[in-house]
């Protein structure tokens, strides 16, 4: 990845999708994920809070989608999160990242844009 990734001034995917994942996560059950920052969505899932509504900010998200953002508990932060990755950054289109950068309307990433192309 390049020095300045494109998500450091996007933060749409954190204010478009609901963050879920397994309860086991959560810092009092071994993981790493702060149990406040989560609400209950089933007997063995969780949503990170401001997820799991609309409109849908994730409650770890600081400052302004497609401007400056940055996650509060990055560190922290559940495997959804960990595995969403941004168009292009692994060479292939992600069409979930563009969906939640049009919602801003934020343009798609380009290939060339941030990610370098892998031979």
């Amino acid at each position: 990845m390049s020095e300045a990734s494109p998500c450091l001034n996007c933060g749409a995917c954190c204010s478009h999708f609901r963050v879920s994942f397994f309860w086991g996560e959560c810092a009092s059950s071994g993981g790493t994920v702060p149990d406040d920052l989560v609400a209950s969505i089933s007997p063995s899932r969780v949503a990170m809070l401001g997820t799991d509504c609309k409109p849908t900010r994730c409650t770890a998200l600081t400052g302004e989608v497609g401007k400056e953002v940055s996650c509060s508990i990055y560190h922290q932060r559940s495997s959804t999160c960990r595995e969403f990755e941004a168009s292009w950054e692994n060479g292939q289109q992600n069409v979930d990242c563009d969906a939640a950068r049009a919602a801003f309307g934020l343009a798609p990433l380009e290939p060339t844009q941030y990610f370098e192309q892998s031979a």
